[in-house]
């Protein structure tokens, strides 16, 4: 197939597209997704010999060839020669993927990686939409964004066999490249960088990337993303600089404050990079888990987009999703790359895997070798605990790490009761709340963070 332009494509195609979303009752078909066991996209930077320049190869059957409201399995395979292209820019080419599906009009991409999700309206199928075009396409925009790539070839997959068989080498590649930032402390560096990929989907969230804490659709590295600002400084990465630590365990910095007040358009004044807690770091919906708090027992849980199940508060990553998602600072739900749990910085300012009380149990198998021994069995998966009500007796039986802190809390409750004052007629009281506002289970708890509350009276009643 040679495409010259974009013009000569069936569908429109350009930043003015980005960030449309492709409903249920508008899809012809979904390709990856959460219904589907395989997908992936991968970037491989490759020996000149190996790619035929403009070549565009559809594995399996195209659009048109499946029924209405199909869910496909689907990969992405892009290869590229270029002189000055080093290895290192495999992970930045491959998260534009992200981009470039999203300016063909008619096309959704989101997520990364081996948790692609994509839909074809039913407009662009009608408009002739297939895949070779989607092909076409991308060779042409990466042509355009990136003018040290000599040659590029793009393989798309819809065949389940031959996605399950080339995924099994992207995951390969995925752990070679993660291995890469191993070892990195952010103190060793002055410079995070910013990502601001996900923008047109969630305008005021912008990513902070460090050493220690991976973007968190778990797609870029630091080192991805120095890489991306230096071939690129115009585009969606840059340095931050650090600036004054002002808090280093929860991971506060004043040149990163800055940086999150500018992107959000100051909806957002700072963020902490190492707790989930009073600022935490903002999502736009690509994040690889979802780490949530649980008032009843002071702990958190965690659960990624591969669970099919309902977590121990009685969400689904879905509904969490939505409330964790769109740049705002949801208090109290954070999203998360999987990479950082292997991290010392993982809630470091929130008590690290102490604090962790449930996750689903192929999670903790691959965090197993980055929880410490002696909290590893008193963590719960969905096989021992589904319901929050057993969760807190499971707890005390295994003598987890967070029980201590119930005893510190009731502590201080009652020193609180202890010392609370009484009030002249007409005196306003000030009440000061150190936690956080979180539904539970069987009613409602009404906690409150940092928040102080003049009133005369305060009824609250139950509603039957």
């Amino acid at each position: 197939m040679s495409v010259k332009s974009l013009k000569d494509l069936p569908v429109e195609v350009g930043v003015v597209y980005e960030g449309e979303r492709i409903r249920g009752p508008d899809m012809y078909i979904e390709l990856g997704g959460p219904k589907s066991d395989y997908k992936f996209e991968l970037a491989l930077v490759k020996d000149e010999k190996d790619v035929e320049d403009g070549k565009v190869s559809v594995v399996g059957k195209d659009i048109g060839d499946f029924d209405e409201g199909s869910r496909v399995p689907f990969g992405v395979l892009i290869e590229v020669y270029g002189k000055e292209i080093e290895k290192d820019l495999e992970g930045i080419l491959e998260r534009r993927v992200h981009d470039f599906i999203n300016y063909i009009h008619g096309m959704m991409h989101l997520n990364q990686r081996y948790d692609i999700w994509c839909r074809v309206s039913k407009d662009a199928k009608s408009s002739g939409l297939k895949l070779e075009d989607v092909g076409a396409a991308l060779i042409l925009l990466y042509k355009q964004e990136y003018s040290f790539i000599d040659k590029i070839q793009i393989t798309l997959i819809t065949d389940e066999q031959e996605v399950k068989k080339h995924r099994e080498g992207a995951l390969k590649a995925y752990e070679a490249r993660d291995e890469r930032i191993r070892g990195m402390k952010d103190e060793e560096v002055d410079v995070f960088y910013g990502c601001s990929l996900c923008q047109s989907f969630a305008p005021n969230h912008i990513c902070i990337v460090s050493p220690q804490r991976i973007s968190l659709c778990g797609a870029l590295s630091w080192l991805d993303c120095r890489a991306s600002a230096k071939i690129d400084p115009d585009g969606p990465n840059f340095p931050v600089e650090k600036g004054e630590c002002l808090d280093e365990m929860k991971g506060e910095f004043s040149g990163i404050n800055e940086v999150i007040e500018e992107y959000s358009h100051g909806s957002n004044e700072k963020i902490y990079m190492y707790s989930m807690f009073d600022y935490p770091h903002t999502s736009c919906g690509c994040f690889e888990a979802i780490a949530f708090y649980l008032p009843e027992v002071d702990g958190i849980g965690m659960v990624d987009r591969n669970f099919k199940g309902t977590a121990v508060n009685g969400l689904k990553f879905s509904t969490m999703a939505g409330q964790t998602g769109g740049g705002e600072q949801s208090v109290g739900f954070l999203g998360f790359g999987v990479l950082w749990m292997q991290s010392d910085k993982f809630f470091k300012a929130d008590g690290g895997w102490n604090r962790i009380v449930w996750m689903p149990s192929y999670l903790k198998e691959k965090a197993k070798d980055h929880i410490p021994g002696d909290v590893y069995d008193k963590i719960p998966t969905e096989k021992e605990i589904t319901e929050i009500g057993d969760l807190k007796n499971y707890l005390q039986e295994k003598n987890h790490p967070v029980v201590a802190r119930w005893v510190e809390e009731e502590e201080v409750e009652e020193e609180k009761e202890e010392s609370i004052p009484a009030y002249e007629a007409g005196e306003v009281p000030v009440v000061t709340a150190p936690a956080m506002t979180v539904p539970g289970g069987g009613g409602i708890k009404l906690i409150l963070i940092n928040a102080k509350i003049y009133a005369d009276k305060v009824i609250i009643k139950k509603v039957e």
